[in-house]
């Protein structure tokens, strides 16, 4: 099987397409004839040791993928050779096939695209634990989602319509506020447009924002937690500005207000049947039209190092996902 492998860790360029043996599954274990995985911004980071998943060397990138069950191991039931399913892992599914367990499997529905059930899980269940379980977002709130036309950005924008949020979109650019309006957001915000704090306060409105997204971080986090109102919470989702900013903590104190981390990868992992019951949510939503799973560019295998680079250079709307020949 072809496979990308990071043998050293640099930039994407560096990564190395190999021929590998097809792995057997153990015990527990699904062989998964992979058709289509998404990429994050986080394999960029991975590739380059930049990133808190640190797996030994030589390893595969992309963390979702979705194909056909090929082959059972020991002591699996509920799935069958030829069904469609979609997985996730930290890292190692760039890849022919993988072998993976069968509780980070599952099941995809015949009407659902390959290629979108790839790039469902870590961006929409991204979205979902931080608005959901992590921020305790209620109908009616007002939702600031930070970097909205990326692709955790793009997921919680169309989670918290989905959930009854009032959102404003912020985003680098007009085409991508725009894009962000288009798949339901109320509002947009282009950061070179003028002070943001000011805009997330009006939108607010008299009492400020119940919830801030922030999956950028950098010198914006400030202004967004500056607009929160008293009771709010702020999400710590990632920083793909590169910088971590450093909080003033008696911000909390004076607004009464939180700041939560969400940490999806370590949920998902500690909590498999949370991850299948969202992951059979997201479906739905996808199915029935409720979320896009939008797909920007699709590669094939054999150009991860350029897909990557696409991430890299945030010329991205909503996802990257890599293809594998028959």
């Amino acid at each position: 099987m072809k496979a990308v492998v990071c043998a050293r860790h640099g930039a994407p360029e560096t990564l190395e397409i190999r021929d590998l043996p097809v792995p057997s599954p153990g015990p527990g274990e699904v062989l998964v004839k992979v058709a289509a995985i998404g990429l994050n911004f986080f394999d960029t980071l991975i590739i380059r040791d930049l990133y808190q998943v640190k797996p030994e060397l030589p390893f595969s990138p992309g963390a979702e993928y979705a194909g056909h069950v090929a082959a059972l191991g020991e002591g699996v039931t509920g799935f069958a050779v030829g069904e469609r399913v979609c997985g996730y892992q930290t890292h190692g599914a760039a890849r022919g096939y993988v072998a993976a367990p069968a509780q980070f499997l599952a099941k995809v529905p015949d009407d659902l695209d390959l290629v979108k059930a790839a790039g469902l899980i870590v961006t929409y269940g991204t979205a979902l634990y931080a608005l959901r379980d992590r921020g305790e977002l209620k109908a009616g709130e007002r939702l600031a989602v930070l970097g909205a036309s990326g692709g955790v950005g793009l997921a919680a924008v169309e989670l918290g319509r989905v959930l009854g949020a009032r959102i404003i979109a912020c985003a680098s650019s007009p085409e991508k506020v725009r894009f962000a309006l288009d798949h339901g957001a109320d509002e947009g915000f282009d950061y070179a447009s003028g002070d943001l704090k000011a805009a997330l306060k009006a939108f607010g409105g008299g009492t400020g924002l119940d919830l801030v997204y922030d999956p950028v971080g950098g010198d914006m986090a400030e202004q967004a937690l500056r607009a929160l109102g008293p009771l709010g919470r702020f999400l710590v989702v990632g920083f793909a500005a590169g910088e971590i900013p450093k909080i003033p903590l008696n911000l909390l104190l004076v607004k009464n207000c939180d700041a939560r981390g969400v940490a999806f990868g370590s949920h998902a992992r500690a909590n498999p049947v949370w991850l299948r019951d969202a992951v059979a949510e997201l479906m739905g939503y996808a199915r029935d039209g409720r979320i896009s799973a939008h797909v920007d560019k699709t590669f094939p295998l054999e150009h991860c190092a350029e897909a990557l680079g696409e991430i890299s250079g945030r010329r991205v709307k909503g996802k990257v996902v890599l293809t594998v020949a028959d």
